[in-house]
């Protein structure tokens, strides 16, 4: 059996040798085995493993992949397969929401150039729906939703009676649009001009920039997980 260092592991990847041992503590690669004066022993599984947990990484994130390492070290496959379709559906999600804004970028627009009506007119009130009920949709919390409102990105009507906020269709293509932004990593000042594009349906070029950059990033993802998915997989035949 070949065994290698820490440095060996760590050549391969351009880190350093104790990043490689971080990641053996955190669990990300199995224990290793120590001489007797207590240098530690990898082998070419130890190797496996540290591919495909750097492949995880821009795939799933460095949580997500950390959780996946650790279902397979305890043996539970099906836990680390339920994460991994957890991530599939998030990209497809991402996928589905980006198509919709960019359909609803070009409803508005043609919208605009038809007529002078005003964008984003009041849905029919059985659409409406909670900041509950919105929070719960989009996976994040109420206290989130007021946050966007507070940066301008999110603009609720108010229940007459009740005072509470209520999201129209309108609202929700907005929430859903910061949500995917949110993701991507752009800042809430460069959400809410975003949305206030789509709004009045007028200069989209950074909207458009915007999307495009989030379509390459979701690009990168999938691609990401296609090779996590062989290193993965090369990895579970090794061991």
């Amino acid at each position: 059996m070949i065994t290698l260092r820490p440095t060996d592991l760590a050549r391969e990847h351009g880190i350093s040798a104790q990043a490689v041992r971080n990641y053996e503590r955190d669990g990300f690669l199995p224990p290793a085995e120590r001489t007797r004066s207590g240098y530690r022993i990898y082998t070419a599984v130890h190797a496996a493993a540290l591919r495909a947990f750097l492949a995880l990484v821009p795939a799933y994130g460095h949580a997500t992949g950390g959780q996946i390492m650790h279902a397979l070290h305890r043996d539970a496959l099906d836990d680390a397969l339920a994460l991994i379709d957890r991530g599939h559906h998030q990209l497809l999600r991402d996928r589905e929401t980006l198509d919709a804004v960019r359909k609803a970028v070009d409803h508005l627009t043609a919208e605009s150039d038809a007529a002078e009506a005003p964008a984003g007119a009041p849905a029919a009130p059985a659409e409406a729906r909670t900041i509950g009920e919105l929070a719960h949709r989009l996976g994040v919390t109420p206290a989130t939703l007021r946050k966007w409102e507070g940066a301008g990105i999110l603009v609720p009507a108010r229940d007459r009676v009740t005072g509470y906020r209520l999201f129209r269709a309108g609202d929700i293509r907005d929430a859903e649009l910061a949500h995917l932004l949110r993701r991507g990593g752009y800042p809430l000042d460069h959400i809410s001009t975003v949305v206030q594009q789509i709004r009045t349906a007028g200069g989209t070029d950074t909207l458009a920039d915007a999307l495009d950059d989030w379509q390459r990033k979701l690009t990168a993802r999938g691609l990401a997980m296609l090779g996590a998915a062989a290193l993965l997989d090369a990895y579970l035949r090794v061991r």
